[in-house]
């Protein structure tokens, strides 16, 4: 295969993703969209289209395939080493009140919506449910770490375990992977009219997220970003990334795994990083620039990733 073909091919693969993100850009910008419909719609998805996209990519999957304990142990590894590695250079880099809006932008990736339509779009079936699995991984870890990192750098600030333990119990997604267990491991087939109703959906999730997604960029945010945004979002779409890839092509991880690492390591910043932050009452001016940012990047360095690794033979 030609350089020119395996463009190509890597292509089909990012440029359908970040084409919608630039349509919600587009839709906002000619008033056709409004920050109410995109509040609206991204409760929709994360409160139920999601959750039953990820229901039944499971009730479909193979769960000898998609079930693979030591990618899901990795990959927990892997993020507790990027918070490690990213607070470390926060430590003697950032100001010491930016640091934990620092840290988790640039470790806590958009796992759940450009990660898994990625995914979706690379390896199909397979990547929707083993995708779907590695999400019950991100929710908790990103959570857990985000909350400790905040709370240590934000004066008055406590770390609420109950609270925290609460919001993850019942966590839409969380919940969805749960409930779908037992029909896959069950081998229990649903009713084709439950099924194809689902299917329709479903089928809303992931262009009417990322359309949100676009929606919410900021021109005047970007223009306005700081040095330490800058900062962060190459740590979260080009070291973590390649450090982190790396690492799991060292340890034995090839192939569809490895390519499902890649794109959820490489995810940009999540925008609920930005919520946590105003919660808070951190720096959301902050926060709302690193997604921006890594958001804009993740069309040029995700790309660039997936061709890297074709390239060399590594998936």
């Amino acid at each position: 295969m030609s350089l020119s073909e395996l463009f190509a091919r890597t292509l089909d693969v990012t440029l359908p993703v970040f084409a919608m993100v630039f349509v919600g850009l587009a839709l906002k910008r000619m008033g056709w969209i409004d920050r109410a419909f995109v509040a609206t719609a991204s409760a929709l998805v994360f409160k139920a289209t999601l959750p039953t996209l990820i229901f039944l990519s499971l009730v479909n999957a193979d769960l000898s395939v998609a079930l693979d304990i030591p990618l899901l142990v990795f990959f927990a590894l892997a993020t507790l080493c990027q918070c490690a590695l990213s607070w470390g250079w926060a430590s003697f880099r950032i100001p010491r009140q930016e640091r934990g809006v620092y840290v988790q932008g640039a470790f806590r990736g958009n796992c759940g919506v450009v990660g898994l339509a990625l995914a979706a779009g690379m390896y199909g079936d397979y990547g929707l449910s083993a995708g779907s699995l590695l999400l019950g991984v991100v929710i908790v870890t990103y959570n857990v770490l985000s909350v400790v990192i905040l709370a240590m750098y934000q004066p008055g600030q406590a770390t609420d375990w109950r609270s925290l333990m609460w919001k993850i119990a019942t966590n839409p997604l969380i919940i969805s992977v749960l409930a779908a267990l037992p029909f896959t491991v069950g081998s229990v087939s649903l009713p084709r009219w439950l099924m194809t109703s689902g299917d329709y959906f479903a089928s809303l999730t992931l262009p009417l997220a990322l359309i949100c997604i676009g929606a919410t960029l900021s021109v005047r945010s970007l223009r306005d970003s700081q040095q330490v945004a800058l900062s962060a979002s190459v740590m979260k779409m080009v070291v973590l990334p390649a450090l982190s890839t790396g690492a799991a092509w060292l340890i034995g991880f090839s192939g569809r795994e490895l390519g499902l690492l890649f794109l959820f390591f490489a995810s940009p910043t999540a925008a609920a990083s930005f919520v946590m932050v105003k919660a808070i009452g951190g720096n959301v001016a902050l926060a709302a620039n690193i997604i921006a940012i890594t958001t804009l990047m993740a069309s040029v360095t995700v790309t660039a990733g997936i061709f890297s690794l074709r390239l060399l033979g590594w998936i």
